[in-house]
């Protein structure tokens, strides 16, 4: 990027950021100064991808459009192969493998630059729904199976997309973790696994750099459909998160305007003719003319917030973005395996390689439907070897495609080529992933299967050369036993955008460090999936009866084999941790700090994973330990570098139902530093204080929660109430302390002490308890 281009993306962000803080002064216009009719037509689009102007007030309709991976900036609603030319940056699939918030900050930058030289005020991501099963068609959208990953890394696309005055819109609030009957599937889930689980991701990204706009999603919530839902849109998103800008539907989730406008959504797209009945239902009082102002206000605000990028020419360098893709994607790649050493490859050497597979030259680097992008350039591995400087190390490879990417049976001509040519090289490099049809927006995988022919091919393969290197191409989870007993390397790649194949291979010829690690679990098998049962529902509904135990929550709690665990990777080199210590920072924060030391004679990067573990005596069931803190570092060979992470409150807390609130426990926590979910260097404790969050009590609640609850049972006490002589800790006590205080009282037969246990109860609700 020229100087003049950085000045002029300084005075955009300079314009921006006044505006993004003060959006309410930064304009005169109020939605109150507009009729009803031009305050109803403000929360609806004026056609696909455009917002409605009222021209008599100066209020524009920008474009917005799809992303979540680079611009989709299409003219009708399914358009893909006229879209125009944009960066393909590595899917979230990807780049959540990076761990590295700041990869994805570069390319939200790059992709607000094209958005601005396009003139899109918005771009429809990232996506932060929760990987709760592999079999979801559209996972190659999404992060992590885990929230806290997925927040702290999808956070760097909106702000980096945002500091070029454009906005971004977090999606799909929420829960919009499969494609089968996505319009309609009721989503049965407790309200411990929505706070713990489905929406932190989203409530980290709002209460940290607020995203512009948030895109609800089309399935239904406990029986409410999300863009009618009052306790996610106004309750929990705006009153309790603070969330101010606007909230928008998902293409077609409105399905009622006027219960989508009680409710808090701003915007429906694409427009449904509808404005009419926003107009009556205000004329009839079924929606307050205040309700609808408000939501009039926040698009005239989002207009204001755009407007600075929108007025101002720019053009972005194709060739730069080409090199922030390439720099995701070498940041994503994940080691596997790698018996012996195999890799890397000699760059300079005598050894001589069989690249096998149709991925070679046609690599798969990204999923479909609404997300799939018309890129300015794609490289596959082919191409990054014809562009080659190293001449030698171009004579040294053949490829051979070995398979096609269709369904047909497998040929047994290509499979002679293959084994020719595994038999007269040292080294194979076979590429193996899932063809494009495979995954997409709009259905479910049905197998965590790689394609049989695919897997017969790398076994004959392999019994006639072992040192056989397995490079997969995935948007999800795939099964890899078969992939596992036939190889000696395997490196995962995922999708890998558009500059994928000069990443892969400056990877596997040692010029890059591979320094990814797993945001996903791989089962041995899809039935060891804790929702295998009942994933994807019947009958539009869905029961989430996994409740909290998503992903590693389960694997690792119950003890159940997988592939490779939650954060596993590999590296060229090796690091030890070194001088690992915490401490209280508060009664209920922490601080861990460790030298991370690389011991091998490569540089390279380390990710440093911390999880918390709950006290052994935790008042309700928790997860055996959970991701709470990471950082990726660069180390030089030999060199040493520091790791400070710190521990929120937060990190120590679990949804307390009875409570309605997050609550700590005391206890004495542990504090795992990690390599992997299931890599644990060194354990560390720290005692916790509690938060003195009562729990609501009354005469229905046990003895014992009464007299564990030290002020309640003053309470009773206090108002006459007889002392109970009992141990709430002894067992054989049990059957009397566990029922309720009602009963234990009553068995007093003490008039005095029933009318204390109800003096009790009235006083703990006055305080709100």
């Amino acid at each position: 990027m020229s100087s003049t281009d950085n000045q002029e993306n300084e005075e955009i962000q300079g314009t921006q950021h006044s505006v993004v803080h003060s959006a309410a002064e930064a304009t005169s216009l109020k939605a109150s100064d507009l009729t009803i009719e031009e305050q109803a037509s403000l929360t609806s689009g004026s056609d696909a991808w455009h917002l409605t102007p009222v021209k008599r007030v100066g209020l524009e309709g920008f474009m917005i459009t799809d992303g979540p991976h680079g611009l989709r900036k299409a003219e009708g609603l399914i358009d893909h192969p006229n879209t125009v030319p944009a960066t393909c940056f590595p899917p979230a699939a990807a780049m959540a493998s990076s761990w590295n918030p700041e990869v994805a900050r570069k390319t939200g930058v790059a992709m607000g630059e094209e958005c601005r030289q396009e003139k899109v005020a918005v771009i429809l991501g990232p996506g932060v729904n929760i990987k709760r099963n592999p079999l979801d068609g559209r996972s190659f959208e999404f992060w992590s199976e885990d929230p806290f990953l997925a927040g702290h890394e999808a956070i760097g696309i909106v702000e980096g997309v945002q500091s070029q005055g454009i906005g971004t819109s977090l999606k799909h609030f929420t829960a919009n973790n499969q494609e089968t009957d996505r319009f309609q599937i009721d989503e049965r889930i407790s309200e411990r696994a929505l706070r713990e689980i489905y929406l932190p991701a989203f409530e980290h990204i709002v209460k940290t750099c607020e995203p512009w706009t948030m895109m609800c999603a089309y399935n239904k919530i406990n029986g409410h459909y999300s863009s009618q839902n009052k306790w996610l849109l106004t309750d929990v998103l705006r009153k309790e998160w603070g969330f101010s800008s606007i909230i928008m539907s998902d293409w077609g989730a409105v399905h009622d305007r006027v219960a989508s406008i009680n409710a808090g959504l701003n915007l429906e797209m694409p427009p449904s003719n509808t404005d009419n009945q926003v107009v009556e239902a205000v004329r009839m009082g079924k929606i307050s003319a205040g309700q609808l102002e408000k939501m009039a206000q926040g698009m005239i605000e989002l207009i204001e917030k755009v407007r600075p990028a929108m007025q101002t020419d720019f053009t972005y360098d194709v060739d730069a973005h080409d090199e922030v893709a390439y720099e995701a994607a070498l940041e994503s790649i994940v080691l596997l395996k790698n018996e012996s050493n195999l890799l890397p490859l000699q760059a300079e050497g005598e050894q001589t390689y069989a690249f096998i597979g149709e991925f070679v030259r046609t690599p798969r680097y990204q999923g479909g439907g609404s997300s799939h992008i018309n890129p300015t350039k794609v490289t596959s591995v082919l191409h990054a070897l014809e562009l080659e400087s190293n001449a030698e190390l171009k004579k040294r490879v053949e490829f051979v495609p070995g398979f096609t990417l269709d369904n047909e049976p497998q040929s047994q001509e290509l499979t002679n080529q293959a084994l020719e040519a595994a038999k007269k090289h040292d080294v194979v490099v076979l590429f193996l992933g899932l063809p494009d049809i495979d995954e997409s927006e709009g259905y479910d995988r049905t197998t965590l299967a790689i394609p049989a022919k695919q897997v017969e091919l790398l076994k004959q393969v392999s019994a006639v050369n072992k040192n056989t290197v397995v490079v997969l191409s995935n948007g999800s989870v795939v099964d890899l036993r078969e992939v596992t007993a036939h190889s000696q390397a395997i490196v995962e790649t995922w999708l890998m955008g558009q500059a994928g194949g000069r990443a892969v291979l400056d990877t596997l010829v040692g010029r890059s460090n591979p320094s990814g690690r797993l945001a996903e679990t791989f089962p041995l098998r899809l039935q060891d999936v804790p929702n295998y049962e009942t994933w994807p529902g019947g009958e539009h509904v869905t029961e989430y009866n996994d409740g909290i135990y998503v992903g590693y929550r389960h694997y690792d709690t119950v003890g159940v084999p997988v592939a490779f665990p939650f954060g596993f990777g590999l590296s060229y080199t090796s690091f030890a941790y070194e001088n690992v210590k915490a401490e209280l920072t508060s009664p209920r924060t922490a601080r861990v700090e460790l030298d991370v030391h690389n011991t091998g004679d490569r540089d390279g990067a380390e990710v440093v994973e911390l999880y918390v573990c709950p006290p052994t005596d935790c008042a309700v069931d928790r997860p055996v330990h959970e991701l709470k803190g990471f950082a990726k570092v660069f180390v030089k060979a030999g060199e040493r570098e520091h790791v400070m992470i710190d521990l929120d409150e937060r990190s120590f807390a679990y949804w307390s139902e009875a409570r309605h609130d997050w609550h700590v426990q005391a206890g004495t926590y542990q504090l795992q530093v990690a390599r992997s979910s299931r890599d644990v260097v060194e354990t560390l404790p720290v005692d916790i204080a509690d938060d003195d969050k009562s729990m609501p009590l009354d005469e229905m609640n046990s003895l014992a929660e009464w007299i564990r609850d030290s002020h309640a049972y003053e309470l009773y006490l206090k108002n006459g109430g007889k002392p109970f002589d009992v141990d709430v800790d002894d067992k054989a006590q049990e059957m009397f302390t566990a029922m309720p205080f009602a009963n234990a009282v009553g068995f007093t037969q003490d008039a005095t002490s029933r009318e204390a246990m109800y003096q009790a109860v009235e006083q703990l609700r006055a305080e709100g308890q």
